[in-house]
């Protein structure tokens, strides 16, 4: 997997331009602070080479990944590293590794997520958004350089900030905010309920239905996964992509609706 850090107006061209057999991943900080994302792969898919970095605001890492890759990555927001211990936390998405690293952790809901599973069924790459674990940054992902016709091949995610419209019974605050939001969870997360999780007598399609609160989400971020059996409207295809994952995403045309 090769990796390189590049400034925010390198960025188009490196995406646009880039013509390698392997997929590519453009992260880029659009915030106005520092994003530190993670990298978790999935169930039998080798952990990448960097699992977590610090991505300052308007740089982009250019990541080649490997073939038939599957996993998520995340942001995670007011990090700190401890100058007398060297641990480092982060407020929201932290993976508890106490590094930069996630080391195969993955992000302490609540957290905005985007996922992958590359080159699966019908040598198709399947991608979402997914807001199921709660909300902590706007992230979007944008295709580009499919095969045309092939697959349901669109941007998607949630470019809204999901944080100020937050239900109080979601709301994830810090003593320094004054009450701001700087997440919001899911329900299942703020009441464990199976209704709101998905779980027991309502671990089917059937049984589980889209509640209030995951309305709300769904209302604002129509693309993205609000609840567990939300497939129909929130995952994507494409073949032979190239994918470009935005954190505060400046709202554009080809992402209206999102």
């Amino acid at each position: 997997m090769v990796l390189a850090k590049v400034s925010f107006f390198l960025l188009i061209i490196l995406f646009l331009i880039n013509g390698s057999s392997s997929t590519t991943f453009t992260v880029v900080n659009q915030c106005s602070y520092t994003v530190w994302p993670g990298l978790l792969s999935g169930a039998g898919t080798a952990q990448l080479p960097t699992t977590g970095f610090s991505l300052n605001s308007s740089e982009a890492r250019v990541i080649s990944m490997p073939a038939s890759w599957s996993g998520r990555i995340w942001g995670r927001t007011l990090c700190n590293q401890n100058a007398t211990t060297g641990k480092f936390t982060c407020v929201t998405g932290d993976c508890g590794s106490s590094k930069i690293e996630c080391s195969g952790a993955g992000g302490i809901p609540p957290a905005t997520l985007a996922e992958f599973t590359l080159n699966g069924a019908g040598n198709l790459d399947f991608y979402d958004v997914s807001l199921v674990d709660g909300y902590n940054v706007p992230m979007t992902i944008v295709p580009h350089g499919g095969a045309a016709g092939v697959g349901n091949c669109k941007a998607t995610g949630c470019a809204v900030d999901l944080n100020s419209l937050c239900p109080e019974k979601l709301k994830v605050t810090v003593e320094t905010a004054a009450g701001v939001a700087v997440a919001c969870k899911s329900a299942c997360e703020a009441f464990g309920t199976p209704e709101y999780c998905c779980s027991g007598a309502f671990a089917t399609p059937n049984t589980c239905r889209p509640s209030e609160y995951s309305g709300l989400f769904k209302k604002a971020c129509p693309t993205a996964y609000s609840y567990a059996y939300d497939d129909g409207t929130s995952t994507f295809t494409c073949s032979g992509a190239d994918y470009l994952i935005t954190f505060c995403p400046a709202p554009s045309p080809s992402l209206r609706g999102i």
